[in-house]
C-alpha cells in the first residue's frame, strides 16, 4: 500500500518537475525543440502512462470504488488520459494550402510528411467579411466543394474561425490565408476516436464535480459541518480619501492657447476611423492624450481641447511640457532635467532632430542602451507630426464604386482620381475654413461646418456607423477613468483592514459595527462602478470585455468584489482580503498599458467558449488568492502568538479548505472548456503551450491538498498554510510569468 502511494506521487512529483522545465526550456531552445524532444517523446508518453496505472491501482487498493462520488473524478482523468493517449497513436494533423478553384486531395503534416485524404477537396471561393464601415477582418470564410467515390454528386459547404467541417472523419479548420487573399489554409485533424474519449472524460469530470458537491458523503460537505466554522466572525475596514493628481512639474502658470469646452466637444462628437473600428473623435482626443501625458486631462483642460490645441494652436502647444519621457537615457538625449518635455525640446539649437543618431542606430540593429524609452519618445514626436499634419484624423468617409465598401480619409490622405468634384473640395477644404473661423473666433461658424463634417458622415456612412446609443455609451465610458486612483484606495483599505483584522484576532476582541458598515458600503459603490465600467466596455465593443489582458483583470477584481459578498458574513478576514486583491487586479490592469483601447476582436476569439473560459479561470485565480492571504493571515497569527492562537490557526484552515475545493475544480473546468474552445478554433485540443502548462501545473499542485488522507502532512495547519502561501507562486506564474517572460499563443491574456 505504502509503495504504491510513495510511487504514485513521486511520479507526479517527477511530472511536475519534467512540464515547469519544458516551459523553460522552451523559452530558450524554441517550440519545435520541446515538442519533438519532450511532448511527443516515447518516455513523455510512457511517463504519463505509468503516473495512470500507478494511480489505479492505488485507487482501488484504497477502496476508492466504494466512494462512488470521488471514484468518478478520478475515473474521469484517467479517461481523458486515455483519450490523450489514442490521439497520440492514432490522431493525424497537417495543412493545406489551397488556391480558389483548386482541387486538393492531401495535406501536410508538421514533419514535411504528405498524408492523402478520401476525398478532393475544391476551394470555390475565400472571402474576408470586415466589421462593418471598416477594414478590420471579422471572420475568414471558404466555400469548398468536396467529391469522391461515394458521393459522386458532392457536398457543397463552408469552413470559417469557430466553424469546422466535417466529412468522413476528417476535420478542417480555417486557420489562415495566403497573402494574396485569394486561397487558404486549411488545418485538418483525422482523429475519429480519441477526441470522442477525452470528450466523454470532460462530461464525466462536470458530472462528478456536481455530484461531489450534493454528495452527503464529500469532505467538502462535512467541512462545511464543522464546528469551528460557526465560531468564525466578520471584520472592519478604515476609509481612505482618493489621491489627488498634481499637475506635471515644469508646467507655468500660464494656461495654453485651446477651444472653448462646448466647440472642443463638438469635435468630439465627430466620427473617426481609429484601431480599424468606427468610435467617437473624443476616443480618439482621450488616447492621443494619455499617449503622450499618461493621464486623460492636462491641467483640467478635457481631451478634446488637447487635441485640437495642438492642431489650431501649434505655436503655443510646442512650449507646453505635455509629453512624458519615462526613459532616463531619452531624457538625457533630450537635454531635460523633469519627467516632461516639450516638443521644442527634440530640436537642438541648430534645429537638428536630438533622437535622430539614436534611431538610426537602432534601426541599424546596434544594441543602444534605453531602446525602447528611445523609441517611445520617438513615437510621441511622430504622433504629435501626425496629428497637427491631419494625417491621423481619418473623419472623411468615402463609399467605393460597388456602393459596399468604405474607406475612411483625413484631409491629407491621396483621394482618389474619380472622387466626385464637390466630394474632394469638401474633404481637402472644410477643416481649413473650420481653421480660419478659429483664427477669427467665430465659434459658432466653426461649430455650424463641423456639423456639415457630421451631417456628411452620417449620410456617406448609412446603414455602416455604430448605433447612436453605443456610440453615446463610449463617449460615457471615456469618462470612468478612475481605475488606478480606485486601486490605491482598495490597496490602502485592504492593507488598513488586514493589520487591524489580525490585531482583533490577537487580542480576541469584536469588530466595529460601524467599520463594518462603512466598509460594506465602499465595497458595495466599488462594485457598482466596476460593474458598470465592464458592462459599458462590452457594449461599446459588442463582444464579452475578457479578451486581453487588462479586461481579464478587471475581470476578476470584479469576481474577487462579488466573492466577497457572497462569503463576507461567513469567513474571518475577507472583507480585507476582498479590497486587497481587487485592488491588486486593478492595478496590475493599469500596469501594461495605462491606456487600454477597445479595439476590435481577432476572428479567433470570437467563439462564446472563450468568454466560459476565461469566467470560470478568473473565479478560481480569486478563490486560491483568498486561500493564500487566509495562509498568511494564520502565519502571522502563529509567529506572534504561538499556541495562543491554535484555535484561530485550525479556523482559517478550515476555510482554506473549503475554498479549496471550488477552486481547483473551477481551475480544471476552465482548463477543459478552453481545450474545447482549441479543438473548435484549432483542431487540438491541447497543444502544450506555456500558459496551458502551467494551468495544468497550477491544478496538480493545488490538487495535492485535496489528498489529505494520503498526504497527512495537510491535516497540520501550519504546514498546510505554507504551502497554500508557496503555491500561489505557480499563479502568478501562469498568468503575469507566461505573460512577460515565457510568452505563447496565450501572452495576450
Amino acid at each position: 500500500m505504502k509503495l504504491l502511494k510513495r510511487t504514485a506521487f513521486s511520479l507526479l512529483g517527477i511530472l511536475l518537475l519534467v512540464l515547469i522545465t519544458a516551459t523553460v526550456v522552451e523559452k530558450i531552445c524554441g517550440t519545435d525543440f520541446v515538442s519533438e524532444h519532450i511532448y511527443s517523446s516515447v518516455p513523455f508518453v510512457v511517463l504519463w502512462g505509468a503516473l495512470s496505472v500507478a494511480s489505479l491501482a492505488y485507487i482501488v487498493k484504497c477502496r476508492l470504488p466504494q466512494q462512488h462520488t470521488t471514484f468518478l473524478l478520478h475515473l474521469s482523468l484517467l479517461l481523458i488520459l486515455v483519450g490523450a493517449f489514442i490521439t497520440w497513436m492514432c490522431g493525424e494533423q497537417g495543412t493545406m494550402r489551397i488556391s480558389q478553384g483548386e482541387k486538393q486531395q492531401a495535406f501536410v503534416d508538421k514533419e514535411g510528411m504528405r498524408h492523402e485524404l478520401p476525398f478532393t477537396v475544391t476551394l470555390d471561393n475565400f472571402e474576408i467579411v470586415y466589421y462593418k464601415g471598416t477594414q478590420a477582418p471579422m471572420d475568414f470564410v471558404s466555400h469548398i466543394s468536396i467529391s469522391d467515390a461515394d458521393r459522386p454528386d458532392g457536398v457543397r459547404g463552408q469552413v470559417s474561425m469557430n466553424n469546422i467541417f466535417s466529412y468522413r472523419g476528417y476535420r478542417l479548420y480555417q486557420s489562415g490565408y495566403s497573402e494574396d487573399g485569394t486561397g487558404s489554409v486549411f488545418s485538418i485533424s483525422h482523429d475519429p476516436y480519441g477526441i470522442g474519449v477525452t470528450y466523454a472524460g470532460y462530461v464525466l469530470l462536470l458530472f462528478s464535480i456536481i455530484l461531489f458537491f450534493f454528495s452527503p458523503q464529500s469532505r467538502f460537505r462535512r467541512l462545511l459541518k464543522s464546528p469551528l466554522l460557526r465560531k468564525v466572525a466578520a471584520v472592519l475596514l478604515l476609509s481612505v480619501a482618493f489621491p489627488s493628481s498634481s499637475v506635471a512639474a515644469g508646467a507655468d502658470d500660464r494656461m495654453p492657447k485651446v477651444l472653448p469646452v462646448e466647440v472642443a466637444g463638438q469635435f468630439g462628437d465627430l466620427y473617426i476611423l481609429y484601431n480599424n473600428r468606427i468610435c467617437p473623435l473624443q476616443t480618439f482626443a482621450r488616447d492621443f492624450t494619455i499617449k503622450l501625458y499618461g493621464k486623460p486631462s492636462y491641467r483640467g483642460l478635457t481631451p478634446e481641447q488637447v487635441l485640437t490645441g495642438w492642431i489650431f494652436y501649434y505655436d503655443s502647444w510646442k512650449n507646453e511640457p505635455v509629453i512624458r519621457i519615462k526613459s532616463r537615457e531619452a531624457r538625457g538625449l533630450l537635454g531635460i532635467k523633469g519627467s516632461y518635455a516639450t516638443l521644442k525640446d527634440y530640436a537642438s539649437t541648430v534645429n537638428e532632430y536630438k533622437l535622430e543618431k539614436a534611431m538610426s542606430r537602432i534601426h541599424a540593429g546596434e544594441q543602444v542602451a534605453g531602446k525602447r524609452g528611445i523609441e517611445e519618445a520617438d513615437e510621441k514626436f511622430n504622433i504629435i507630426s501626425q496629428v497637427c499634419t491631419g494625417a491621423m484624423m481619418k473623419i472623411f468617409p468615402c463609399r467605393g464604386a460597388d456602393g459596399k465598401t468604405l474607406e475612411w480619409y483625413s484631409q491629407s490622405d491621396q483621394l482618389p482620381r474619380d472622387m466626385d468634384d464637390d466630394k474632394w473640395i469638401f474633404i481637402r477644404k472644410s477643416m481649413n475654413y473650420v481653421n480660419e473661423m478659429v483664427v477669427m473666433k467665430k465659434y459658432d461658424d466653426a461649430c455650424g461646418v463641423i456639423a456639415k463634417i457630421r451631417e456628411y458622415q452620417r449620410k456617406e456612412c448609412a446603414g455602416l456607423l455604430p448605433p447612436d446609443s453605443r456610440f453615446d455609451a463610449e463617449k460615457l465610458y471615456n469618462h470612468f477613468d478612475y481605475s488606478l486612483p480606485m486601486a490605491v484606495v482598495c490597496i490602502c483599505v485592504g492593507l488598513a483592514g488586514f493589520f487591524y483584522g489580525c490585531r482583533c484576532m490577537m487580542r480576541r476582541c469584536g469588530f466595529s459595527r460601524w467599520a463594518t458598515v462603512s466598509s460594506g458600503v465602499l465595497l458595495l459603490l466599488v462594485f457598482l462602478y466596476l460593474s458598470a465600467t465592464i458592462c459599458l466596455r462590452g457594449y461599446v465593443s459588442n463582444h464579452l470585455p475578457l479578451s486581453n489582458g487588462y479586461e481579464t483583470m478587471q475581470f476578476m477584481a470584479w469576481c474577487t468584489l462579488l466573492l466577497t459578498f457572497l462569503l463576507r458574513s461567513r469567513f474571518i478576514m475577507i472583507l480585507p482580503f476582498g479590497f486587497l486583491l481587487c485592488g491588486l487586479s486593478l492595478m496590475v490592469s493599469m500596469l501594461g498599458e495605462s491606456n487600454p483601447q477597445v479595439t476590435q476582436l481577432m476572428p479567433v476569439l470570437q467563439s462564446p467558449l472563450l468568454s466560459f473560459h476565461v469566467v470560470v479561470i478568473m473565479i478560481a485565480y480569486s478563490l486560491l488568492a483568498f486561500v493564500m492571504l487566509n495562509g498568511l493571515t494564520a502565519l502571522i497569527l502563529h509567529f506572534s502568538r504561538g499556541d495562543d492562537c491554535v484555535e484561530e490557526v485550525e479556523q482559517l484552515q478550515l476555510i482554506s479548505n473549503i475554498l479549496l475545493y471550488p477552486a481547483v475544480f473551477l481551475l480544471a473546468i476552465g482548463i477543459f472548456i478552453g481545450a474545447v474552445w482549441a479543438n473548435v478554433s484549432w483542431g487540438r485540443y491541447w497543444g502544450w503551450d506555456p500558459k496551458e502548462v502551467w494551468a495544468l501545473v497550477t491544478m496538480m499542485i493545488y490538487a495535492l491538498a485535496l489528498h489529505p488522507g494520503s498526504l497527512p502532512w495537510f491535516h497540520r495547519p501550519l504546514f498546510f498554510h505554507v504551502f497554500s502561501v508557496v503555491a500561489f507562486f505557480s499563479v502568478l506564474v501562469t498568468y503575469f510569468g507566461v505573460n512577460f517572460l515565457l510568452g505563447g499563443m496565450h501572452s495576450y491574456a
